[in-house]
């Protein structure tokens, strides 16, 4: 029996630097490391980009549940490919699921991303869960690349 798993392909209407960008800063991460109607303070962001570096930040939900989320950085070649743990900061690094983010370039400068997390099912058709609130996560982000929200600075 496969581990569980599931993909979502995106395609984000901006270049890969900037895509690559929008997962590695801390306070663009802010802005949408996050499901609609949940808040990530920007002080709560912490990401240390480099093989064996965590990264860690704090979601809040409308009714004030508190979801600390952490992981560790397993695999970094910029601006291709992301690897990391993503878990609570208490759960032991072996029972953490694995999120590879591979983003690859368009002919018409948007990026194509791949984002697979290995270790959890996940039903696209839940109202909340996993794969909804990344799908939600990835539609903020889409939102800001409208707004230009979302520079290198």
């Amino acid at each position: 029996m496969s581990a569980p798993q599931f993909t979502i392909n995106r395609t984000f209407d901006a270049p890969r630097e900037l895509v690559w960008h929008a997962w590695t800063d801390p306070t663009t991460a802010a802005k949408w490391w996050h499901p609609h109607q949940v808040v990530v303070p920007e002080e709560s962001v912490e990401i240390d980009l480099k093989v064996g570096g965590r990264y860690a930040y704090l979601m809040i939900d409308p009714t004030g549940g508190r979801w600390p989320t952490a992981g560790e950085y397993l695999e970094i070649d910029e601006p291709s490919r992301l690897r990391f743990t993503w878990g609570s900061p208490d759960d032991a690094a072996d029972d953490m699921p694995v999120i590879t983010v591979d983003l690859a370039e368009t002919a018409d400068g948007k990026t194509d991303m791949t984002f697979h997390l290995l270790g959890l099912n996940a039903d696209p058709e839940a109202e909340h869960g996993v794969f909804g609130g990344w799908t939600e996560a990835f539609e903020v982000l889409d939102e800001l690349f409208a707004a230009r929200s979302v520079t290198r600075g």
